[in-house]
């Protein structure tokens, strides 16, 4: 474990990357390549149903200074500026989207042996401010994410969560959408030599009195393929493999089947990232 606490939205990550990551129910291709220069460009296409998505995505690093730079098939072009370490523990994001006039946002991240903090404005007249903060170490950290608008003079999002770790768990609690959903996730890693874990996650929404139990597991069959699965209490089940076929290039196959309508047709996902 590192030191520190990390950002808010780092609270119970694991479990959330063991139970969603790497699932697809489309098909998506990705391939990077780098210029003589170093510059790197990334071209995916995502096929959603009869819909195809598809972006450019070109990246400059110069010392402390990445610049991306996006352009879609919706003829939008996004830029992403970030300056690391712009002071110990600093780092300075400014994005913006063309022709969105309402897009830019200037959003500070700082982390610190014992706190995490991270601020954003919109680059408006009446922006809307972000605040998130953690304070804690990397075994216990408690912590807030609060977003206000100017110009409603609205809260638009509070949450709250708390974390704990050690070195083969991480238990975490949140409490989400305005204080109306309450989660608890848990991520235990039972073998580290074969990237053995286990993960559950218990949504309750207050309004509705609903519960959403997940739970899933992963493992690594040798050191270049992972499987995952997971099933939730209202019966939809999935499973996926990945295989590293050359350093940083992955093939993930992924399904989802509906256990309680096996008349209905499973769902599969294909996703396949090529990196020099």
């Amino acid at each position: 474990m590192g030191k520190g606490p990390g950002l808010y939205t780092e609270i119970g990550k694991k479990a959330r990357d063991l139970l969603y990551r790497d699932y697809q129910g489309d098909q998506k291709f990705t391939i990077t390549t780098y210029s003589p220069t170093g510059v790197a460009i990334t071209s995916s296409g995502t096929k959603k149903g009869e819909i195809f998505l598809a972006d450019v995505n070109t990246q400059l690093k110069r010392n402390n200074i990445t610049t991306d730079v996006k352009v879609d098939t919706n003829s939008n072009l996004s830029t992403t500026i970030t300056v690391d370490e712009a002071a110990p523990g600093l780092k300075t994001i400014l994005s913006f989207k063309v022709p969105d006039q309402r897009s830019g946002k200037l959003e500070l991240q700082y982390l610190h042996d014992y706190a995490g903090i991270c601020t954003s404005v919109g680059l408006t007249a009446n922006p809307i401010v972000n605040f998130s903060g953690v304070v804690g170490t990397n075994v216990g950290s408690i912590g807030t994410d609060v977003s206000f608008d100017t110009k409603t003079g609205n809260f638009t999002k509070y949450n709250a969560g708390i974390s704990f770790s050690n070195a083969d768990l991480i238990a975490a609690l949140t409490l989400n959408d305005k204080g109306d959903t309450l989660t608890a996730s848990y991520y235990h890693i039972v073998k580290p030599l074969t990237n053995t874990a286990v993960g559950a996650e218990v949504n309750h929404s207050f309004s509705s009195n609903e519960n959403t139990i997940t739970i899933g597991s992963q493992h690594a069959l040798d050191p270049l393929t992972t499987v995952k699965a997971r099933v939730n209490n209202f019966g939809k089940a999935s499973a996926l493999i990945q295989h590293e076929w050359r350093p940083k290039s992955l093939f993930t196959i992924s399904g989802e089947v509906d256990t309680k309508a096996v008349d209905k047709s499973a769902k599969f996902g294909l996703a396949l990232a090529l990196k020099p």
